[in-house]
């Protein structure tokens, strides 16, 4: 697993920054995607992939316990689309 602690390592190391840096720029692309993505917003990293808010209807569920049925709400959820890119680098 990598931490966005040791994403913000590397950034301060292959860009000459302290460790404080690197962070700062992390926590800020982080902030920056959050904020499009409150908006309603879809981001975009070329070679990465994208970031899309996407919209859940209500629906009905069971209860696996008690076979009881159940309402979920509406809700929104964030979805990631891998690049092109990305996804050759992953299959190599």
């Amino acid at each position: 697993m990598t931490t966005t602690n040791e994403i913000a390592d590397k950034i301060a190391i292959d860009h000459s920054l302290t460790k404080a840096q690197g962070k700062a720029i992390v926590e800020a692309v982080i902030a920056s995607i959050t904020e499009a993505a409150v908006a309603g917003n879809e981001t975009s990293l070329p070679g990465f992939g994208k970031f899309k808010v996407k919209e859940t209807p209500e629906r009905e569920a069971r209860n696996p316990a008690t076979g009881a049925t159940i309402k979920v709400a509406a809700a929104k959820k964030l979805a990631f689309t891998p690049a092109k890119a990305l996804k050759d680098a992953l299959n190599k």
